[in-house]
């Protein structure tokens, strides 16, 4: 009777109507102009990777192992792609053991639209747990502004694989390269799918939560002293992300242009000291809530924001909001029926704001920094260059360009320039 009085009430106050299709493509009336779809019409395929002899962390320090991992790649299709969108079915809701069925404006397996191409490559990866699906708004919303963007599920990291913490410090980062090294690999080869889809040359990486620690750390971050001596890994599990490894340092790859950190997470543990911060050179975007509670504003995101001092950085702070800020889908509708500690619907929720609109702040944000940062579109600086009340100050109305009135407040946007 309960959920039934909760869903009905949902239903009369508009809560479930959009929820009920569990739409990943939702836009509010009042979302800035860049949240809007770009374009291109939007394909997605599925495709498996193998990263194979890598060491196994949760096994042993000799332990070696392949790790498979699945890839939702979406991208411009073809302008004649038929129908206007499609589903995603079994997908894992997190903390359950229930699937749903997604929905967007993906078609399937369309044809790409090669002629407008190459498109820059955009990598997703998700927290600790999480899954492909979990920035899927970002996803469609960036292939319709021409790139090809592929979000992974990082193994021994999803809401159906979820184990040893370890591995995921460990592998966080050299799978995000890997995935870019695979995916040029492939748009390199005369015939597939992907042949001259993609100018690796000019790509970014997304990351949430853990996947925000694995973007700081493929962005020229190498783990500090401290992080190494954490025992949060195993003894020499980190070693090659050390800061001051040659294989750290063997491993960066100039075919990155950009990072965005999304509640990256590490930093208020110290995991980078203020000369691993500084070893990133390549422009940044970092966007949290002033009131996460698992990577702290002030003394984590902040650090990683202010400490970056030879990259141009942004940083969009969700006043109030935590740790869900900006980055998580919205709750699916079989999420809606229960909350509190641990359940489906507290994972993706945030307690102040709702998901759909910091969805599509974050959209208009994404498009301005990706496009002026991996397409030299520089008429895109005017939505990133904002004059912008301190942190610490209630936000207010301001003049935005791209937002409606009062559509500004809770939201601070920073900029600061490179220091080199």
């Amino acid at each position: 009777m309960r959920q039934l009085l909760v869903i009905f009430l949902l239903a009369v106050t508009g809560g479930v109507t959009l929820a009920q299709d569990n739409r990943i493509d939702q836009r509010l009336p009042d979302a800035p102009e860049l949240a809007q779809p770009g374009p291109h019409a939007v394909g997605v395929v599925t495709i498996d990777l193998l990263y194979t002899d890598r060491p196994d962390v949760l096994s042993g320090p000799q332990a070696r192992y392949d790790r498979p991992l699945r890839l939702e790649i979406w991208y411009p299709a073809d302008p004649h792609t038929a129908g206007t969108g499609g589903s995603y079915s079994n997908v894992q809701m997190a903390n359950s053991t229930v699937t749903v069925t997604l929905h967007g404006q993906a078609v399937r397996d369309a044809a790409p639209d090669q002629a407008s191409g190459p498109y820059p490559l955009v990598i997703i990866s998700h927290g600790y747990p999480g899954n492909r699906y979990l920035l899927s708004p970002f996803g469609e919303h960036l292939a319709s502004h021409g790139y090809v963007v592929a979000s992974i599920d990082h193994f021994e990291s999803t809401y159906e694989n979820k184990l040893g913490f370890a591995s995921t410090l460990a592998n966080r980062s050299p799978d995000q390269l890997f995935v870019l090294d695979r995916i040029a690999a492939m748009s390199a080869e005369d015939d597939g799918f992907l042949s001259g889809l993609v100018d690796a040359d000019n790509s970014a990486i997304i990351g949430y939560s853990m996947g925000g620690y694995g973007a700081v750390t493929s962005a020229g971050a190498g783990l500090s002293e401290a992080a190494m001596g954490s025992g949060m890994a195993p003894p020499g599990a980190l070693d090659t992300l050390a800061a001051n490894s040659d294989a750290y340092q063997a491993a960066r790859d100039l075919r990155l242009k950009a990072a965005v950190a999304i509640a990256p997470w590490g930093a208020q543990l110290g995991l980078w000291d203020e000369a691993g911060l500084a070893g990133i050179e390549i422009p940044l975007l970092v966007i949290g809530g002033t009131q996460d509670e698992i990577s702290d504003y002030a003394g984590g995101i902040r650090r990683v924001f202010e400490g970056a001092v030879n990259a141009d950085r942004y940083m969009l702070s969700f006043q109030g909001a935590g740790h869900n800020a900006a980055a998580p889908m919205p709750p699916p509708a079989e999420a809606l029926q229960q909350g509190g500690p641990g359940s489906p619907y507290e994972h993706y929720a945030d307690f102040v704001w709702s998901n759909v609109r910091m969805n599509n702040i974050a959209q208009h944000f994404l498009t301005a920094f990706l496009g002026l940062t991996l397409k030299a579109d520089d008429s895109l600086a005017r939505y990133l260059d904002l004059a912008s009340s301190p942190w610490t100050e209630p936000a207010g109305d301001r003049t935005w360009p791209g937002f409606a009135p009062r559509t500004t407040r809770g939201l601070v946007v920073e900029h600061l320039p490179a220091e080199r």
